[in-house]
């Protein structure tokens, strides 16, 4: 199946074989998905694009038809590209993507330029159970993190890398966006997402349509469990898949 998505999502599929067998040596490499959407991927990067564009592991559990012009929510963004996915599958979607990282958000921003007539909107916040500033402990490769978390006392710092970050809520994604709605929310967001989930109004959590959250466990509360319980005591109904481990996915009937 991946070979499947990698030829229906992208159209110079053919690269991603050449630089498999050693054939390319480009640097980033640049994939062009449909509806003419560009998406850069350092190599170091690589992994992160198949796992949405050749794995679609977002959209596993994905029942529900979107409307003609959906809003997204990319919380956990990191370089982009599962707001390019949803700009390439979904012509007229609005895409609202955050990433606090700053090497992150910088290829976010290469990859938004690239794509002018996209309409991702970008914010170097992170995303949080409360507003206002915080610290995250990031693991670094060449520049580039993919793990990275907010410091609490059930996460505390490591010797990784520390950096302050200006936090939103979710209440404050759709007020300061003016948003009634959101089509699809994305997390991704390194053990945040109990904390983000439990502090969203009931009002502004019933306004999400479908969710798939990337969970991440603990080795002592079963936070998994306890999030499906919120959703279901919410009125989400929860879907999990071998597809995609690791993976929740919620949407109301």
């Amino acid at each position: 199946m991946r070979y499947f998505f990698l030829i229906k999502n992208i159209k110079n599929w053919w690269l991603y074989l050449l630089y498999k067998f050693g054939l390319v040596k480009t640097d980033p490499l640049l994939f062009r998905a449909r509806r003419g959407i560009l998406v850069e991927v350092p190599q170091k990067l690589l992994h992160t694009f198949k796992e949405i564009f050749m794995d679609e592991c977002y959209m596993h559990g994905l029942t529900h038809k979107l409307p003609a012009c959906p809003v997204f929510i990319d919380i956990g963004a990191n370089a982009g590209y599962f707001s390019l996915y949803a700009a390439s599958r979904f012509a007229n979607a609005r895409i609202y993507a955050y990433e606090p990282i700053p090497a992150n958000f910088e290829q976010l921003m290469r990859n938004i330029n690239l794509n002018k007539n996209s309409r991702i909107i970008a914010f170097q916040k992170a995303v949080a159970g409360s507003s206002g500033e915080t610290v995250m402990t990031f693991d670094e490769i060449e520049g580039f993190s993919t793990t990275a978390h907010i410091v609490t006392e059930l996460y505390p710092a490591s010797t990784n890398n520390l950096i302050k970050v200006q936090c939103v809520t979710i209440k404050d994604i759709f007020d300061e966006n003016q948003l009634d709605t959101c089509d699809f929310l994305k997390m991704d967001c390194e053990q945040s997402e109990n904390d983000i989930i439990f502090n969203c109004p009931v009002d502004y959590l019933s306004r999400i349509k479908l969710l798939a959250i990337e969970v991440h466990d603990d080795i002592v509360v079963n936070l998994a469990e306890l999030l499906k319980k919120f959703l279901h005591d919410n009125g989400f109904t929860t879907h999990e898949t071998k597809k995609a481990l690791g993976m929740l996915y919620a949407w109301k009937d």
